[in-house]
């Protein structure tokens, strides 16, 4: 993936201070080794995404943008884009927003944006519907997972791209795991973890006609879930041989369209 280079003119002494004064979630390369400091390996995420390489011509909306790479990703692969969040933009003390405004401003970006929330979006909100839909690390995150994608099928006239959490991966039969309070990674924004026939079977009800899976990945083989004070709790040798055969949790990418 070649970086995102910054507009012409622009100090590197300053984009260096700008960039360590924010905290970052996505990991933005912008050549010459400036790099944003990111939580999220998210040129790994965009290997495992299956984006197509043109997207000229098409619109493409971003759900739950954050600091905006894979809006930035889709311009740069030719698409007039839109970006939409609320819960990260307006999160207290969350650096998203600006780090978002400021990345639009120094790539000369044409990207646009909106406020909305997923129980907000439909055509009306968001100035769709949409050739290609992004709907990553979001889903796991829905109170009512089936509902968010009815919410994201009303959007797409096209394809749409899920990446999410997946947990019982060692169950065949539609299943999710439910995570009360924060006890998945302390993070009590976290709610649900489904399976991938749970993933496949919502898709389908949602209104999408095609479901493409793709492999689980960084999956997780020997610990289950944090259910006890954010500690992993020990399983049994006889579960944990099981899983290991077969992983657990990771996480995957779905690729649905309407037609």
């Amino acid at each position: 993936m070649p970086p995102l280079v910054p507009v012409a003119g622009l100090d590197r002494a300053e984009l260096e201070r700008e960039i360590a004064s924010r905290t970052w979630f996505h990991t933005f390369d912008l050549g010459d080794g400036l790099r944003t400091p990111g939580y999220d390996d998210t040129a790994a995420k965009l290997d495992i995404l299956h984006l197509p390489d043109d997207l000229g011509g098409r619109s493409v909306l971003d759900i739950g943008a954050y600091d905006g790479f894979f809006a930035f990703e889709s311009e740069r692969r030719g698409g007039k884009v839109t970006a939409v969040d609320r819960w990260c933009w307006e999160w207290p003390d969350s650096d998203a927003r600006r780090n978002f405004e400021w990345m639009r401003t120094i790539l000369g970006s044409s990207v646009e944006d909106r406020t909305v929330s997923v129980e907000e979006l439909s055509p009306e909100t968001v100035g769709g519907p949409y050739d290609v839909v992004l709907f990553l690390g979001v889903l796991y995150h829905a109170p009512d997972p089936l509902g968010y994608l009815k919410r994201v099928r009303s959007v797409t006239k096209g394809l749409a791209v899920i990446e999410t959490l997946v947990d019982l991966l060692d169950i065949d039969v539609p299943a999710a795991a439910y995570y009360p309070g924060a006890s998945m990674n302390g993070d009590a924004s976290n709610h649900w973890g489904p399976n991938p026939a749970a993933v496949e079977g919502m898709l389908h009800d949602a209104g999408f006609r095609t479901v493409r899976a793709f492999e689980p990945w960084s999956v997780n083989s020997s610990w289950a879930l944090h259910l006890d004070g954010n500690r992993p709790r020990r399983l049994s040798r006889r579960v944990q041989q099981r899983l290991l055969r077969r992983p657990r949790s990771g996480r995957m990418v779905f690729h649905a369209t309407v037609d």
